[in-house]
């Protein structure tokens, strides 16, 4: 057979230099060999070099070469091996059971930035972490929605201790804010607006001694907003591509993560466990700790107002959100235990009775019209500053308005008789 080969030869042999020979072979047995060297140092030159039944090879004297190949040829007597290179062997039979390529391919994951998915955006970023748990942890896709709630949520935590610790204290002092209260919206309307700021300046100092702070129960409202609409926008993406896999990535009656609920059981428990959520106890502390009746009353709405847009919501969002709900029931009745309250310093609520407060509690139509009326006021009132404001601006650049009939400077006819009579 052809081969080709490249020897090293001795430093000594060629005087330190490397070079490469050519084999000539003459039969397939020990037999001599022929060896041609090829130079290029110098212009190409060919050198033969005989070698012994013994094989030690016999070198003429040659110039220093900068490279050669070394090549191995037929002799004439390999003629039966000639007739090797003319068959061509059968190709090795494809092992039983293999999978096809064409199974395999199907069989793969596209990667999300190949479907457009992913990236450095806040929802970009949501999208890469479900991917990395379906992936990499090779997770079905309820389970990655589920466990990226729990993460995000458990992350919270310490902003829900923060308003737990707030609502609490507010809770327990809410007596004394209500006597400022009541006087401040009693100032307010009988239009006395010196006294109401004065009402209003004790408030916030009463409030700065107890530490109390009203935006600290929006803390987690705010933070839970952005996760949420992130979380929203890129299941919602992901679900309308669709990603392929989220077809059968379901659990239950929803396997199909990209399409509505068609029981319709989805859309019914997200809206319940909303409902209990408000009901037992938001996350930043009970509305009522705030006196803010009205607010919860709205918020008692939204469950039954929402429900008519989540029926049409893919199960991957309805999943999320239901996942969510759940762990702030959990978490609510968790911060209700007495032992975890002292653990995480949170003063234990008083329960205040209602007939005790300054402020009687209302019901949903006359609180109502308590807060309509209170607004009426506060307009008339700004009404009233801004048209002072303006008339004390005229006053001070335009002419003297005259208010009076008769101008009290200019001397009365008759007014110095009755002087001189009153002297006599």
């Amino acid at each position: 057979m052809l081969s080709r080969a490249c020897r090293l030869i001795s430093k000594n042999a060629l005087s330190g230099r490397v070079v490469c020979v050519q084999e000539g072979i003459s039969t397939y047995s020990n037999r001599s060999r022929d060896y041609h060297i090829a130079s290029g140092h110098g212009g190409l030159r060919c050198s033969l070099i005989n070698t012994g039944t013994n094989g030690t090879p016999k070198f003429s004297s040659l110039k220093p070469i900068t490279a050669a190949v070394l090549v191995r040829n037929l002799s004439a007597g390999d003629g039966d091996k000639t007739a090797l290179l003319d068959v061509i062997p059968e190709p090795p039979t494809i092992p039983q059971g293999a999978p096809e390529i064409a199974e395999l391919v199907a069989g793969a994951e596209p990667a999300f930035a190949s479907l457009g998915l992913g990236g450095w955006t806040p929802v970009g970023i949501v999208q890469n972490c479900m991917e990395f748990l379906h992936i990499g942890l090779d997770l079905p896709w309820w389970g990655c929605i589920a466990i990226g709630t729990v993460v995000v949520r458990t992350l919270l935590f310490p902003l829900v201790i923060a308003s737990q610790r707030n609502a609490a204290k507010m809770n327990n002092h809410m007596p004394q804010m209500q006597v400022l209260q009541m006087k401040m919206t009693e100032a307010r309307q009988a239009g006395n607006a010196i006294e109401s700021a004065r009402y209003g300046q004790e408030m916030v100092l009463f409030m700065k001694e107890k530490k109390l702070n009203p935006l600290k129960n929006m803390l987690v409202p705010l933070a839970q907003a952005p996760i949420f609409i992130s979380f929203f926008m890129g299941l919602r993406e992901m679900a309308n591509t669709p990603v392929e896999s989220m077809r059968d990535g379901g659990l239950f009656w929803f396997t199909d993560l990209t399409i509505c609920d068609q029981f319709y059981a989805l859309p019914i428990i997200t809206s319940l466990t909303l409902f209990l959520t408000i009901e037992l106890g938001t996350d930043s502390a009970r509305m009522s700790a705030a006196n803010m009746q009205t607010a919860k009353y709205i918020l008692r709405a939204m469950p039954l107002f929402i429900f008519p847009f989540t029926i049409n919501f893919p199960g991957a969002i309805l999943c999320y959100w239901a996942c969510s709900n759940f762990f702030s029931l959990v978490q609510v009745g968790f911060l209700r235990i007495p032992k975890v309250r002292d653990f995480f310093k949170i003063d234990r609520i008083v329960a205040h009775k209602p007939e005790t407060l300054p402020i009687k509690k209302k019901g949903f139509t006359e609180g109502i019209k308590e807060s309509w009326t209170n607004m009426k006021i506060s307009r008339e009132l700004e009404e009233r500053a801004r048209i002072d404001e303006i008339r004390f601006q005229k006053a001070g650049k335009g002419p003297m308005v005259k208010t009076y009939k008769y101008d009290p400077t200019a001397p009365r006819p008759g007014a110095s008789t009755t002087v001189n009579a009153k002297k006599r």
